[in-house]
C-alpha cells in the first residue's frame, strides 16, 4: 500500500488545497493530509480548527486521514510508515521554495521522496494569505475557498477585527 503525505498549513484551506487533495487521493492507495505546526508563523485559525475543515472536507474521501504534526516533516513521514511527501505547486516561485526542502529532506531521508504537483491554472493564483487578505478587507472569497467553510472563515476574520478593533 502506498501512503503519501501531503503536509502544509492550510491556514485556511482554499480551492486550490481541496483540487490538490482530489487529484492525489485518486494515485495513492492512501494520503495523510497533515497540518504542519509551525511556530513562525502566527495562523489565523488553531491547528484543531484546521483539522475540522479539513475534515469536513474530505468525508467523501475513504482514502484520505487528517492529521497533524510539528518537528521534521521527514521525522512524522517515518513515523507514519510514508516514503512520499507530495507537494502542490501554483508557480516557479512555489517551485524554487519547495524545490530546496526536497533537497534538504532528501538529504536527511534519502527514502522519502517528495514529488510535485502543479495546481489546476483554475487555482494557481489563491494562496491562503491572499484569502485573508481579501477577507480582512471585506471582499468576496467564496470562490477561492469551499462553501463548506466559507462561513467559518468570514465568522473567524469578524472575530479578529473585533478583537484588534477593541
Amino acid at each position: 500500500m502506498t501512503t503519501a503525505i501531503y503536509p502544509g498549513s492550510f491556514d485556511p484551506l482554499t480551492n486550490g488545497h481541496r483540487d490538490i487533495i482530489d487529484r492525489i487521493s485518486r494515485v495513492f492507495d492512501k494520503v495523510i493530509v497533515s497540518v504542519l505546526e509551525n511556530p513562525r508563523k502566527r495562523p489565523l485559525f488553531t491547528i484543531e480548527e484546521r483539522v475540522e475543515m479539513l475534515e469536513l472536507i474530505t468525508a467523501k474521501y475513504k482514502n484520505v486521514e487528517i492529521d497533524s504534526f510539528h518537528g521534521l516533516l521527514v521525522d512524522y513521514a517515518r513515523k507514519k510508515k510514508s516514503d512520499i511527501i507530495v507537494k502542490g505547486l501554483r508557480s516557479t516561485g512555489d517551485f524554487e521554495f519547495e524545490f530546496q526542502m526536497a533537497l534538504i529532506n532528501h538529504k536527511l531521508a534519502p527514502a522519502v521522496e517528495t514529488m510535485f504537483i502543479m495546481t489546476n491554472s483554475e487555482f494557481s493564483y489563491i494562496s491562503s494569505s491572499m484569502v485573508k487578505e481579501i477577507a480582512y478587507y471585506g471582499g468576496d472569497i467564496s470562490s477561492l475557498v469551499p462553501p463548506e467553510i466559507h462561513e467559518k472563515i468570514l465568522a473567524k476574520i469578524k472575530a479578529n477585527v473585533e478583537k484588534l478593533q477593541l
